[in-house]
């Protein structure tokens, strides 16, 4: 049997355990181990073992866990209420300004916990009742729910970008700011969708009533500095990495004690907020670490065969593809594994072929990165089984039903598909931040 065949019985095998609903790492991690002993006999057990000391050995590792820790502490601790209401009475004058708002309020939740699901469950608890009860479109507010926490993993601390860095072994400090500017870019499309669409239909968006706007100067002011202590969390650990200060593990051990603190200034935190922020970070810790560890021994076994020089001469010597058709081909793959599997289970399946064949046709890794976390934006909001479709599903309100939530994501995916094109066009949008600080 040819090593082709091998990687494609491989790799078929694993789609066919996923499908039957068994756990993502163990699905990869068996196909790994039993390719290995089939092929290597005895010795491809080392194969597995190899890729567990390299995942122990590697230091950034500990950012992980930091990372959700600080997320899960900032959701549990509700600081991210505070933020809502700052944003309500500065932008409420504006048609579609508590729209703008959330959006906003989802910048700042990104850059303080990296993770889609804080923000997905703070909007649905917070910005989506007080959206309805004034009486916004429930179509376009799901939608701006769902493209704003979407931004929570590519808007550094991205965990996703972190476990991108893991697996394709680069620099997670470049890959971060290579994801500051796409990120703001993406945001600040969002706005100006919003903005757009309120303006030519105003009973989408309807600014706050005469009432509700007589709020005080000294009760703006004081809503103002709620803004304040996510800024300084943010700040103590990004602005210091960047200033040379601390490392990335460092960063990530300062923003989980910021967070931490911040709990503690708000007196929130209880023994129920610790014990649930504690239970949450070890639980997603661990999954993240399994299944890494698979995707090391996955691609331990498909660099042993020469899969992705197979694949390379397949595309472009019998297929004469170029580089970028290859390149656009990837994409759309990662948007169609969307539709059912999270961006976790889409990275590790594809991260053995994928990476390796991105540098050979003579790609930007990094940049890579950051289109790969763009990609998996749009393939959370992708019907029918979109990853954040569900999450907002469960969380929204009866009014709000299943096909109310598949129209609403129509427009933001073509915006972030425009978006996504706009990074493929020019790289520069990502690749200036990280060529200009570490090439300073």
């Amino acid at each position: 049997m040819s090593y082709e065949l091998i990687a494609l019985l491989m790799f078929s095998s694993m789609m066919l355990l996923l499908l039957t609903g068994q756990r993502v790492f163990g699905a990869i991690g068996v196909v790994a181990g039993i390719a290995a002993l089939t092929m290597w006999g005895t010795g491809g057990i080392e194969m597995p073992f190899s890729a567990a000391m390299k995942l122990m050995k590697w230091y950034p590792l500990l950012t992980l866990p930091m990372f959700i820790y600080m997320g899960y502490m900032l959701s549990e601790s509700r600081i991210a209420d505070d933020l809502y209401q700052m944003f309500h009475v500065w932008m409420g004058p504006l048609n579609g300004g508590l729209a703008i708002g959330t959006i906003g309020l989802m910048v700042v939740i990104s850059a303080m916990n990296g993770l889609s699901v804080a923000g997905m469950a703070i909007g649905a608890t917070i910005a989506l009742p007080e959206l309805l009860r004034r009486g916004y479109d429930k179509i376009m507010v799901t939608g701006v729910i769902q493209a704003g926490s979407s931004l929570g993993i590519l808007i550094p601390p991205s965990v996703v970008l972190v476990l991108y860095g893991m697996i394709a072994r680069q620099p997670v400090g470049q890959l971060w700011l290579a994801g500051v500017f796409p990120g703001l870019m993406m945001a600040s499309l969002f706005v100006l969708y919003i903005v757009v669409r309120c303006r030519l239909q105003p009973e989408l968006g309807p600014a706050l009533s005469k009432e509700e706007r007589q709020v005080g100067w000294p009760e703006k002011i004081r809503l103002l500095r709620a803004g304040i202590l996510p800024l300084v969390i943010f700040f103590s650990m990004t602005g210091l990495f960047l200033m040379g200060i601390t490392s990335l593990v460092e960063s990530s051990a300062v923003g989980a004690t910021a967070a931490t603190l911040a709990a503690l200034f708000k007196k929130r935190l209880t023994r129920e907020v610790m014990e649930n922020t504690l239970r949450k970070t070890l639980g997603v810790s661990c999954m993240f670490m399994w299944i890494i560890l698979a995707a090391l021994a996955f691609g331990a076994v498909f660099d042993g065969l020469g899969a992705v020089k197979a694949i390379e001469g397949f595309f472009i010597q019998r297929l004469g593809l170029t580089p970028w058709e290859i390149l656009i081909m990837m994409q759309l793959s990662y948007i169609i594994m969307g539709m059912f599997l999270d961006d976790t289970a889409m990275l590790v399946i594809v991260a053995p072929l994928y990476v390796p064949l991105v540098g050979v046709l003579g790609f930007d890794l990094v940049w890579y990165g950051v289109l790969y976390t763009i990609t998996c934006q749009i393939a959370y909001m992708t019907p029918p089984f979109g990853y954040n479709l569900f999450l907002m599903r469960a969380m929204a309100p009866p009014e709000v039903t299943l096909s109310d939530i598949y129209r609403s994501v129509t427009p933001f995916v073509t915006v972030m598909v425009f978006g996504l094109a706009l990074v493929m066009i020019f790289p520069q949008i990502a690749m200036w931040l990280p060529n200009h600080f570490y090439g300073s």
